[in-house]
């Protein structure tokens, strides 16, 4: 494993300050007795020790030989690219001189652990929000979205597709087997959804996923970035990559970290950019015209339920018959067992 360089976490009492101020402006603006209208920053990569502060995984860790770097990028005014965190690096599938390993081809990031404050682990509280919010220029891969809670079951962790407009599905031919691509690897698609293929892992996006709605499917003519909307009532409970049940829903008071990761198992080079992850009830004013400056005409729209009385969705039902449409489904079921025990390292 090929961690970034570890950053010295700000001090104990600095991180109570910031976190006794934070919980007093939600007081004082009575946040807690409605919906809150304004944005929960999570993790801003304006910030370069934001991005110091986290930690790549690839499968070098155990012989393979993919890579993963996580590196800031500082602002282009001229063209209102802002300062931002670049996933990057290239996807394997050789397998090393290791009878053990049978299975490579995955890359990954998080945040480290945020440290302590008066009250004990300092966690992210995203109760009071719908969606976790990503404003991310994306290479079409299929990247997953995962966010790790205190839980009773300390490898748990919830994922969620990363949907964009260049999101690509893979092609394949009527030829081809339905659980091809399953060849290489000892799961199996029944092993990995007992209960059928999760709509939040499918290759089309769930209609509670909310995302730009501009017609223009290319970056031609735009900046590029977009800003995605995953509820985290559709988040799916895996463990090793396999989904588990009984479902239960994130741990929302408890985040402790939030990450990204690559799983697709398709070899070569990706490339991810990465603004801005933030808890929120849908674009408001505070974020509109950011969201408008760094997004043209991809940006989402002013009140995505904000003050239209946002209600919290259900959970997303699994797709039941996964080979009924082989072509839409197949291959989304790849890589989901890539990050193992590396992400409490």
């Amino acid at each position: 494993m090929f961690p970034t360089r570890r950053l010295a976490q700000g001090g104990f009492f600095k991180r109570s300050a910031d976190e006794f101020g934070r919980l007093s402006r939600i007081a004082w603006n009575t946040e807690t007795l409605h919906t809150p209208t304004k944005p929960y920053t999570l993790l801003n990569f304006e910030d370069e020790e934001t991005v110091k502060g986290c930690k790549t995984m690839a499968d070098r860790a155990v012989g393979g030989f993919s890579t993963a770097s996580l590196d800031y990028e500082p602002a282009e005014p001229s063209s209102n690219t802002p300062s931002h965190a670049r996933f990057h690096g290239s996807i394997s599938t050789k397998l090393p001189d290791n009878w053990r390993v049978e299975r490579t081809g995955y890359a990954a990031f998080r945040n480290q652990d945020r440290g302590y404050w008066l009250f004990g682990k300092l966690f992210w509280d995203v109760d009071p929000y719908a969606y976790l919010a990503l404003r991310i220029k994306s290479d079409g891969r299929r990247y997953t979205v995962n966010v790790q809670t205190e839980a009773v079951v300390e490898t748990d962790i919830h994922q969620h597709r990363l949907y964009t407009r260049h999101h690509r599905v893979r092609e394949v031919t009527s030829s081809d087997d339905a659980y091809s691509f399953q060849a290489d690897s000892p799961d199996s698609v029944d092993e990995l959804y007992p209960n059928g293929l999760p709509a939040a892992l499918s290759d089309v996006p769930p209609e509670s996923t909310i995302m730009s709605t501009s017609t223009s499917t290319t970056t031609s003519g735009s900046s590029g970035w977009e800003t995605v909307l995953l509820p985290f009532n559709s988040f799916v409970r895996t463990n090793h990559g396999f989904v588990i049940e009984p479902q239960t829903s994130l741990t929302r008071q408890r985040v402790k970290s939030i990450g990204i990761g690559l799983t697709d198992r398709v070899e070569g080079p990706f490339d991810l950019r990465i603004h801005k992850i933030w808890a929120t009830n849908g674009i408001s004013e505070a974020e509109f015209e950011e969201e408008r400056r760094i997004c043209g005409e991809n940006a989402l729209p002013l009140d995505e339920g904000v003050q239209s009385g946002w209600t919290d969705m259900p959970q997303e039902k699994p797709v039941k018959e996964i080979k009924q449409n082989k072509q839409q489904d197949r291959g989304s079921a790849k890589g989901l067992k890539g990050l193992k025990g590396e992400w409490e390292e």
